[in-house]
């Protein structure tokens, strides 16, 4: 009797859930399909402009602060409008950049002379008196040139100013010639060689082409002391100041007369830098010839090859600039720093 009551009970409740669940599938049924229509609406908000027959939408604004009817993934069409291909890009021409290569090529010609001079000295074939004398007579005709190039600038040091500076200088190198002889004793030949040719191609990197008066401080300190290390192993303290007024001459002042003489006669740079690297590779010949000969191949190159080669890549040069790149502050701040 039990078992039959429990039975009832169950189908009872069995059928009061079937009735809920018949009940409540119309109003479920009406929510999921506002819910369709509502993605429905929203999906051609979002997508406004993807279709010719789509509704009109809120135009797209390029803005954070505001909240916008587009996914966050959204491109506009009109974003590439602003695209600009190679803004205030340069158009090289082959021989006025074989021009500028020139200056390379002479400074490297410079210190190949340097190095045959020194190795001369080194075996003896070069007295420090005439590498003195030439030097005297290197510098007069220098300073009287710059002097007659320059004219009346207002910047310019007088001649008195500057023979003080020479005197000084001369004086103090060689007082100090027999300490900087003597300065690299406790250091091995090789190493002392091998810091030279360091610091020699640190003052090519270093060397400011651009602006090459005055020289700049680090390729000049850099070709002072391969100067000195390359002094050190002289015979004499007079090998040494001989040696140390030489790299002045090449290191310190040929660049600010070659740059006066490129400022104020332009036609002769050219034949200044055609004699000045034949003269390097001539000297280096003398000394050694698969060297002179390496040394033309890299003037070569530097002069002529690399020059083309800068023309022919400019023009594949695609630089793209738009909306997308960073904020550039134009305005002079330096009134804030002061």
């Amino acid at each position: 009797m039990k078992s039959h009551l429990l039975t009832a009970e169950v189908t009872m409740l069995y059928y009061s859930v079937l009735c809920l669940i018949s009940l409540s599938l119309p109003q479920f049924s009406d929510e999921i399909s506002v819910g369709n229509d509502q993605g429905t609406t929203s999906t051609q908000v979002m997508g406004a402009d993807s279709g010719p027959d789509a509704p009109s939408a809120v135009p797209w604004r390029k803005v954070l602060y505001e909240r916008q009817p587009y996914p966050d993934n959204y491109v506009d069409p009109r974003f590439l409008e602003d695209l600009k291909r190679n803004v205030g890009v340069r158009q090289y021409r082959y021989w006025n950049v074989v021009r500028e290569a020139g200056l390379v090529s002479q400074q490297v010609s410079c210190v190949s002379l340097f190095v045959t001079l020194w190795s001369y000295m080194e075996q003896g074939d070069l007295s420090p008196s005439t590498l003195l004398w030439a030097g005297l007579l290197s510098s007069l005709v220098g300073y009287g040139l710059y002097k007659v190039l320059g004219g009346n600038r207002t910047g310019d040091r007088t001649s008195l100013a500057d023979l003080q500076s020479a005197a000084i200088f001369l004086a103090f190198t060689f007082g100090f010639a027999p300490v900087l002889k003597t300065l690299t004793e406790s250091v091995s030949t090789d190493t002392v060689y091998a810091m030279s040719a360091m610091m020699l191609l640190a003052h090519l990197v270093s060397f400011p082409y651009a602006q090459p008066s005055p020289p700049g401080s680090l390729s000049l300190n850099a070709a002072l002391f391969a100067s000195v290390c390359l002094a050190s192993r002289l015979p004499g303290a007079l090998h040494t100041f001989a040696m140390l007024t030489c790299a002045l001459l090449i290191f310190a002042l040929w660049p600010c007369l070659l740059h006066r003489l490129k400022e104020q006669t332009p036609w002769t740079f050219p034949w200044i830098a055609v004699l000045v690297s034949f003269g390097g590779v001539a000297g280096l010949a003398t000394l050694w010839p698969t060297g002179a000969l390496l040394l033309s191949f890299g003037l070569f190159t530097l002069t002529l090859v690399c020059p083309l080669l800068l023309v022919r890549l400019q023009r594949h040069k695609d630089n793209i600039h738009g909306p997308w790149d960073e904020a550039e502050i134009r305005e002079d701040l330096s009134h804030f720093l002061s």
